[in-house]
């Protein structure tokens, strides 16, 4: 078995890992499958992982992925969505479609500190709005 094209194959799961300040211990070909041994700072992130795998192969034909959880490394940055404001848009109405309910708005001023002061902020069609996870 070729390192680079199984590596490949699962090139997305070691991205994921990294951008998820997962420490990637080893990656390499042990007998017949890909190993890939990473610690994940805790267990939504390891699920993330193992998702990730699944969607690339859902019976691991070629992959061994052990994953284990150290609380001591750092949690990532949680996933934010950016959004571009369009004309009639307000934040009550950007809350309302990206969050559930418009009464959230708050939430989208604390995610953009530099743009945002307060409720009476000013917002322009092509102004890009961090739209954080709730």
């Amino acid at each position: 078995m070729e390192l680079d094209v199984v590596k490949g194959k699962y090139q997305e799961v070691i991205d994921l890992a990294k951008a998820k300040n997962c420490r990637v211990n080893n990656v390499h070909i042990e007998g017949e499958k890909l190993l890939i041994r990473a610690d994940a700072p805790n267990a939504e992130v390891k699920d993330a992982l193992w998702n990730c795998a699944k969607g690339i192969d859902p019976v691991f034909a070629d992959l061994w992925l052990d994953l284990s959880i150290d609380g001591s490394l750092p949690a990532p940055a949680p996933d934010v969505k950016s959004y571009t404001v369009v004309a009639g848009d307000s934040l009550w109405k950007i809350a309302a479609n990206h969050l559930g309910n418009g009464a959230l708005f708050p939430e989208i001023i604390k995610a953009n500190p530099g743009k945002l002061k307060d409720q009476n902020s000013v917002i322009h069609p092509g102004d890009v709005l961090v739209i954080p996870n709730l």
